[in-house]
């Protein structure tokens, strides 16, 4: 019936909320901890908007005040409780406590006040919430075999997880499985962003040890005592991990974040799974979005510009990548476009010659072509490249100096600044720094949120290059689409639909991004984009959208992103259809009997 599966759907949300936790240990059995495998209420189904004769239906008439609320007074009364709360973290708190009360009226409020509410179920305050995590779980833990305890997550149709081993989270280091807090986090912006169903989202930290030592000789630390475990450990317990979500629910989607070292799993699962990694990836995406805004707004052509990036980690070399891909669609080969690009990290400009073992990310843009010399500062590196474009994404706070921000705007008339770098401490240069130091000219997106600045009687908009403009439509459109793996392709197209949603007032004030307040349609745009890229690349199963044209396309993803401000009225709907049914089977049957007579 479909109230069993409401049900259903309600305890797999409230399971959601804290997630699983994947263990390896080297003398138990590997497996996964469901802190809330059996809970006994349907919570979904105690929001007091609900009306009496829902709830008598529901069989929780009785079990909360009698008189329905309206949302507005829901809201007000939500809102009122968040903001009396003191600090960040009491108010992240507050809020994964109403996603685990009431999950539509959770996502009723994110929905409509999307800036206000991201910050702090999201970056920045993410970050402290797994720096605390062990000390605000409020669950106890369970352990068991992947497989097996897979198959006890209440939900029988999962469609997307977020799987984190919490060996690097935002600018915060190893945290453990403290980094609980990203996957969960990030999942309620799969569903506020693109409507991706709550109960369809399963948040997995895997625990595979960790090099924090505080953590492991801390006594509330909830996860194991152990140091990292190898990289080969590490592999064949995700081997065992992958099969068993992919055995569980085939059409999964797979989502890895803050892992360390992620180009490996990259590399062995991107061809046997839909899967991939928002820190490469979709970092990648969206900062091409941005570029491509930015490169049309400074006047000089793709192939005139030098790009230094400040970090050559991961997410440095995922964006350098993705630009170069632009740049080659702008008519470049793909040898001369990687050559715009000059990459520095904690030993200086990335060279062949410079003595030491680089890692394999980084030696595809290591230059060869610095004659023999060694440029061991930022500031060294910008007087040798004299660059158009810099980028940060070194989690170094306030690396872009007003000298070198200065030597930005006396290089070019319109100077690229992306510090990208996350929570607003690790950022590169603030945005009042880079508008000051650039007399306002600067191009600019930012990785953590900045308000808007006043600068000689101009009021200057920030870009925020949030990858949450296009990991929820990856994932939306890989989902909708059916497609069997996520490939290169619609990567690049989710970055590419990001130019397209900027309005004309948008570019008029120098936005790079459309308003945050639009996200679930930039969402919806991204979604079409990578399911045309998915029907290009032949990894589509629904070949049924292909028939459609574009608009037709984006309406129906629309019409398939979850409305939380609609959850009750569904309800609604449905007791009113059994009532409807229920009249018509009685009318039948007094008929038949007036036959007889």
């Amino acid at each position: 019936m479909a109230s069993t599966t409401a049900t259903q759907n309600a305890i797999a949300q409230h399971s959601a909320n804290y997630g699983s936790i994947v263990t390896h240990h080297p003398k138990k059995q590997k497996g996964i901890t469901n802190p809330l495998s059996h809970v006994p209420n349907p919570v979904a189904h105690y929001d007091t908007t609900i009306s009496k004769p829902v709830r008598k239906y529901l069989g929780t008439y009785g079990l909360f005040p009698p008189e329905p609320d309206t949302y507005e007074i829901q809201k007000k009364r939500c809102l009122a409780q968040l903001r009396s709360k003191q600090t960040n973290i009491g108010k992240f708190i507050y809020l994964s406590q109403l996603r685990h009360a009431n999950v539509h009226l959770f996502y009723r409020i994110l929905t409509d006040h999307f800036t206000e509410i991201t910050p702090l179920v999201y970056t920045p305050v993410v970050g402290e919430a797994c720096q605390r995590w062990s000390e605000i779980y409020m669950q106890p833990e369970d352990k068991g075999n992947i497989a097996n305890v897979l198959k006890n997550w209440p939900q029988e149709h999962v469609e997307i997880t977020v799987v984190t081993d919490g060996s690097r989270i935002l600018g915060l280091g190893d945290l453990g499985i403290n980094g609980m807090g990203i996957p969960i986090g990030k999942l309620a912006l799969y569903t506020g962003c693109a409507g991706i169903r709550p109960e369809g989202t399963l948040p997995l930290t895997i625990d595979l040890g960790t090099s924090n030592k505080a953590f492991r000789e801390d006594p509330m630390y909830l996860g194991s005592r152990r140091d990292k475990v190898s990289p080969e450990e590490e592999m064949e317990f995700l081997d065992e991990l992958m099969v068993a979500l992919k055995d569980r629910w085939p059409d999964i989607v797979i989502q890895f974040e803050d892992w360390k070292n992620p180009f490996p799993s990259l590399q062995r699962y991107r061809n046997d799974y839909a899967m991939f990694n928002d820190d490469i990836q979709g970092t990648g995406a969206v900062i091409m979005g941005g570029m491509i805004g930015a490169v049309q707004q400074s006047g000089v052509a793709a192939k005139d510009h030098r790009a230094v990036f400040l970090g050559a980690g991961s997410a440095g070399v995922g964006v350098a990548q993705q630009i170069v891909d632009y740049f080659v669609h702008e008519g470049m080969t793909e040898d001369d476009a990687k050559k715009c690009f000059w990459l520095v990290d904690s030993k200086g400009l990335v060279t062949l010659d410079r003595g030491d073992k680089l890692a394999d990310h980084k030696v595809y843009f290591a230059r060869d072509d610095n004659n023999g010399q060694q440029f061991k500062s930022l500031d060294e590196v910008v007087d040798f490249v004299k660059p158009t474009i810099i980028m940060g994404l070194s989690t170094i706070g306030g690396a872009f100096t007003p000298e070198i921000l200065q030597k930005m705007a006396k290089l070019n008339n319109r100077p690229i600044i992306f510090p990208l770098s996350n929570p607003v401490s690790k950022s590169e240069c603030t945005f009042e720094e880079a508008i000051v130091n650039t007399d306002g000219r600067c191009l600019f997106a930012s990785g953590s949120p900045f308000y808007p600045y006043e600068y000689k009687g101009k009021t200057y908009h920030p870009g925020q290059g949030n990858n949450m403009y296009v990991f929820p439509g990856i994932g939306l459109g890989t989902i909708l689409c059916k497609a069997i793996k996520v490939t290169s392709g619609m990567i690049y197209a989710s970055g590419e639909a990001l130019p397209t949603m900027i309005t004309e007032e948008e570019k008029e004030r120098a936005l790079l991004y459309a308003e945050i307040t639009r996200i679930r349609d930039v969402s919806a745009r991204v979604a079409v984009y990578v399911i045309r890229a998915a029907q290009k690349d032949n990894v589509d199963r629904l070949h049924s959208l292909r028939d459609m044209t574009d608009e037709q396309l984006e309406e129906w993803v629309i019409e398939k992103m979850y409305d939380p401000h609609k959850a009750i009225e569904d309800i609604e709907d449905e007791l009113d259809s059994l009532a409807k049914d229920l009249a018509h089977t009685r009318s039948l049957s007094q008929d038949k009997k007036q036959l007889k007579l």
